[in-house]
């Protein structure tokens, strides 16, 4: 899969064109001139620069064809997901949201309601991540939280309203807007919520979508709101918009503050950078 393109002049307005090898044959996709407006305040950009809502047009359309970021559950029962969203997040690596989230289902752990302490000493024993022993953050506290999550659970009237659902999953221990939109985008596909954190907020700022005075704390609703029309601007679903920008910028950001010394950077990049670290810290002091 290898994008290459150019800018096409002719009747009608300016446009660009994006090829790419999928599966053998070379698609085509059009695109607006990058000066156009995508959303008020919000240009297009160039598909081939990083990060431009060109760009994440021409990558979304690309796993589309490849079937990726499709499918995005991480459990196969409402009570699997919820165990793997409330174990995730809150500044954790991804690795050792999932390390913990598999040794308590592998352990049968996520049926019916387990008790807190059996929980908790499961999730304080060291995780094996990459050759490494690593220890879980506040293995204490998320027991607590995914035992009274289970017990709720158990007699739990799920809504057929994708908002209605997120919105009456806030009402349980441990989980905030962030954490129940991430468990009802990833348990029903949904395309009417998004997971606003701390990666989706850096990429919505460097193309203007967020105003740096909003944060998911505080205004996570409208942030929210933004990102839905931003989807609906690009023609493509939320829900796996969302998780490819997601895994996008964390790889990113893995690559620039590891090697920023021998990478040239795009002014986009090193914004990134320069707002990693208070954007973690961020992160880390919002509500779950």
């Amino acid at each position: 899969m290898g994008p290459s393109g150019r800018a096409r002049e002719g009747a009608g307005a300016p446009m660009q064109e994006m090829y790419s090898l999928i599966g053998g044959t070379i698609e085509r996709l059009e695109l607006p001139d990058p000066d156009e407006l995508v959303l008020p305040g919000v240009r297009w950009g160039a598909f081939d620069e990083l990060l431009t809502p060109a760009y994440w047009r021409g990558q979304a359309w690309q796993h589309e064809h490849l079937g990726t970021y499709g499918c995005l559950r991480l459990g196969h029962t409402l009570a699997e997901e919820v165990a793997a969203c409330l174990l995730g997040g809150f500044g954790m690596k991804a690795e050792l949201g999932l390390a913990a989230f598999a040794r308590l289902r592998d352990r049968g752990l996520l049926q019916g309601a387990p008790r807190e302490d059996v929980l908790e000493h499961a999730l304080a024993m060291p995780f094996a991540i990459r050759g490494h022993a690593r220890r879980y953050r506040f293995p204490r506290q998320k027991a607590r939280y995914l035992a009274a999550c289970l017990e709720r659970l158990d007699d739990f009237m799920e809504p057929n309203d994708d908002v209605v659902l997120r919105d009456r999953l806030t009402e349980f221990p441990g989980i905030g807007l962030k954490t129940a939109s991430w468990i009802v985008r990833n348990y029903r596909g949904s395309n009417s919520v998004a997971v606003i954190d701390v990666h989706i907020l850096r990429a919505g700022r460097c193309i203007g979508l967020f105003s740096p005075a909003l944060d998911a704390q505080r205004h996570y609703c409208t942030l929210e709101d933004a990102f839905l029309c931003f989807a609906s601007a690009l023609d493509t679903g939320a829900g796996m918009l969302d998780g490819l920008m997601w895994d996008y910028m964390r790889r990113l950001v893995a690559i620039t503050t590891s090697s920023s010394s021998r990478l040239g950077r795009t002014q986009q990049l090193d914004l990134l950078v320069d707002n990693h670290q208070k954007s973690a810290a961020a992160e880390r002091s919002e509500t779950i």
